[in-house]
């Protein structure tokens, strides 16, 4: 009862740091702006993090009233802490009107990518087949696999289907850029620090690595070394 009621609490106050912070004035780069923007962007992302419509629904507000990017991206970077219609939606609509600025459209493959939501694995696979993504772009490759492996609840998921997607991507990352991708394959040398079945899931895909027909010397060299380690 009494992490529902400090929720509901928490709920109320955040909510009027977002009310209280919102403004429909031009986009102005001043300092008390800028602050102004930040707390009501971390107090909308907390209040989303409450997995309630109504917040979502708030969340959405924010997003449709954004007079520039950065608070229209804290916004999106909220709901999608939330999978579902509405979260589809706004990635899409995101992606729509920024498409041209690839610097935004790397933001917005690393913020799916990151995504703490169980078995977003396979969000990134299909990611991989968007026209925007091209694994020949060391940017593009950073924003989606980089992102994916700063998640520890996908990279790291128990059943060793975060490594297994980082190995394939390794192997085939190797034949375009062995120099990206042994920047890649770096996540996997700490992977004695972890429990002792995550260990024998991370080595199996260094194993994998190591032994793939035709690998770089680049990437031999840091996949051999972790597993000496």
């Amino acid at each position: 009862m009494k992490v529902i009621i400090f929720t509901f609490a928490s709920a109320s106050v955040f909510g009027l740091r977002v009310e209280n912070n919102r403004s429909s004035e031009e986009y102005v780069f001043n300092h008390p702006d800028m602050a102004r923007r930040a707390l009501k962007n971390i107090a909308l992302a907390y209040l989303a993090s409450l997995e309630d419509q109504e917040l979502t629904e708030l969340a959405l507000h924010e997003y449709k009233a954004a007079t520039n990017m950065t608070d229209q991206f804290a916004a999106l970077a909220a709901i999608a802490q939330n999978p579902g219609k509405t979260c589809d939606e706004v990635l899409a609509d995101f992606y729509t009107k920024w498409q041209d600025e690839f610097l935004v459209v790397n933001k917005w493959f690393a913020l799916q990518a990151m995504s703490d939501v169980p078995g977003n694995v396979e969000n990134v696979r299909n990611l991989l087949n968007h026209p925007a993504f091209d694994l020949r772009n060391p940017n593009k490759v950073r924003s989606l696999i980089g992102g994916f492996c700063s998640s520890p609840v996908n990279f790291h998921a128990k059943d060793g289907s975060g490594y297994k997607f980082l190995g394939e991507i390794v192997v085939q990352l190797d034949k375009i850029n062995p120099q990206v991708a042994s920047h890649r394959v770096s996540a996997f040398s700490r992977w004695k620090r972890y429990d002792e079945t995550r260990q024998n899931l991370a080595k199996a895909q260094l194993e994998m690595i190591v032994s793939a027909n035709g690998l770089s010397e680049n990437v031999f060299e840091i996949a051999s070394k972790s597993l000496a380690a």
